[in-house]
């Protein structure tokens, strides 16, 4: 199998590219979305092997691109990672409840974090 791509759908820039920067190292493609509206486009284009999703964003929020994607039969199986400053219990179920496979909040541990993508890999 080749280079695994992973979809970073974030409006900071600095999260995208300090993501992109840990997970290049780990021979991984990245490509990035700024707002849910293209992160959806590019997720249902591109079908990426695994999606790490901010929750608030421009267009549309994290939760509600997550839920399209797992009613989308292409989609579906594409493993999610919520990455967000919501860290209430209330945001986690709700996170769950839109599909997500995994949530981590902000700020985060990039090794922890690469670790979940590798792991979602099957690297």
């Amino acid at each position: 199998m080749g280079n695994r791509r992973v979809l970073i759908v974030d409006d900071e820039p600095d999260v995208v590219e300090s993501i992109t920067f840990r997970l290049e190292l780990e021979n991984i493609e990245c490509l990035a979305a700024r707002d849910g509206a293209e992160g959806l486009r590019i997720a249902q284009e591109e079908l990426p092997d695994l999606i790490i999703l901010d929750v608030m964003m421009p267009k549309i929020t994290g939760y509600k691109v997550a839920r399209a994607l797992k009613q989308d039969e292409r989609c579906r199986h594409i493993p999610i990672i919520l990455l967000t400053a919501r860290s209430q219990a209330g945001d986690r179920m709700l996170g769950v409840d839109s599909g997500a496979n995994d949530y981590m909040t902000k700020p985060f541990d990039l090794d922890g974090l690469t670790g979940k993508v590798l792991k979602y890999l099957g690297k």
